[in-house]
């Protein structure tokens, strides 16, 4: 599976714990089958692969918990197991994964979401600039180091 290259959608269970997974299976054939083409939907024992579990924060006492391993980096499904009953959500957490909202997330924390007035914007005030304008670029602080050699110095 992992040869495919395409990210895993995991269900981490108790090994003992059967109605997680058939709810999930259930689930995923009611309303994931078009997905299987972008990501592959599996399921693990939470004790055997408690590591990656390890990664998100998590315990055995967290399972059941869904996430996406997208082998970069891990998603945690956000709220409860109970809440893949919902019809859509799996599936908008899964359109986050290859919009790449949730690797934007990640880096930079939860997207706003109160909308900016248009007059704010328009007025041109300082938060609504703060939260629009793009982080100055560091590359024209690029420079060669002093202390290498180079070719744009005069040697003699």
């Amino acid at each position: 599976l992992t040869e495919e290259g395409l990210p895993f959608v995991v269900l981490f269970h108790h090994s003992e714990d059967h109605n997680s997974v058939r709810q999930y299976r259930e689930i995923v054939e009611a309303e994931l089958m078009p997905e299987t083409g972008g990501v592959n939907f599996v399921y693990a024992d939470g004790l055997k692969f408690a590591h990656p579990l390890s990664h998100l924060g998590k315990t055995k006492k967290d399972l059941p918990l869904i996430a996406i391993d997208s082998f970069r980096h891990m998603y945690l499904f956000h709220g409860s197991f109970e809440d893949i009953k919902v019809p859509g959500r799996l599936k908008q957490f899964i359109s986050d994964l290859h919009s790449g909202k949730l690797h934007r997330e990640f880096h930079h924390g939860p997207d706003p979401t109160a909308a900016v007035p248009e007059t704010e914007l328009l007025q041109g005030s300082d938060e609504a600039n703060k939260r629009t304008a793009p982080p100055e670029s560091t590359f024209k602080k690029l420079r060669p180091a002093n202390s290498r050699y180079t070719l744009l110095k005069d040697e003699l």
